[in-house]
């Protein structure tokens, strides 16, 4: 009884997986959940949260993304959210550096889902499966030059198997060719920069890619034809 006043009293761990995971990649929202069941008490708001205004802040709408991020906070409140693990390294980024910015009272604590991950597997909760081959790792520009998130998700990739670097990696990697809208609006370039850097990592032998972002799992996936392509969440036992 004690543990469940606690609980109330601390608030709750919401699991955010932005939209693209929602509505295009849904089997790894599913995959991080299992993920997260193993490591956390957390619940879901489903369609009760709306975008977390990246997008429209990338398109220079900030009034607009001042509104969806002032009706998340309203949501957040309303279900006593104290902490955010999201999946998606855009949605990390707009919660943590942008809605500080937007809205005068945010006091909620954000955390990229492969920090979690990686307090999880130091404690012992959980570890990656064994991936045959060279393994390298994609780093995407929201977690890494935003984020400066570089080292958790690496953690895990070297338990998982033979990890080698490419040449650009960290602070100076190679975009996947999704981000800022370049997908959306310059299909083709999108395309070749996904091409390049599945090319950089068959410069360095690897035979399996991993990323812990959704866009860049997506273009990424689609640029190889050799390289197998894999999201983070599919590198852990999920059974």
């Amino acid at each position: 009884m004690m543990k469940f006043f606690e609980k109330l009293k601390g608030g709750n761990v919401l699991y955010y997986p932005g939209c693209l995971t929602k509505f295009v990649v849904k089997e790894l929202e599913e995959n991080y959940k299992k993920i997260l069941r193993k490591i956390v008490d957390f619940i879901e708001l489903k369609d009760l949260e709306v975008c977390c205004g990246s997008p429209a802040l990338n398109a220079g709408y900030k009034e607009d993304a001042k509104k969806l991020a002032e009706k998340n906070f309203k949501i957040f409140k309303e279900h006593s959210v104290k902490k955010i693990i999201t999946s998606c390294p855009a949605c990390f980024k707009t919660f943590s550096q942008e809605y500080p910015k937007l809205l005068e009272n945010w006091d909620i604590e954000v955390k990229h889902i492969t920090q979690a991950i990686s307090e999880a597997i130091k404690k012992g909760k959980i570890k990656p499966k064994k991936i045959e081959g060279k393994l390298t790792y994609h780093d995407p520009c929201h977690l890494g030059r935003y984020g400066n998130i570089y080292e958790e998700p690496r953690e895990a990739v070297r338990l998982a198997g033979d990890f080698v670097e490419m040449e650009f990696n960290r602070e100076n990697a190679f975009c996947c060719g999704g981000g800022g809208g370049l997908r959306s609006n310059f299909q083709k370039l999108s395309e070749e920069i996904s091409k390049e850097r599945i090319k950089q990592a068959e410069e360095v032998k690897a035979n399996v890619l991993i990323t812990a972002c959704p866009l860049c799992y997506l273009c990424l996936k689609e640029a190889s034809k050799d390289i197998k392509v894999m999201e983070f969440s599919q590198i852990f036992e999920l059974g």
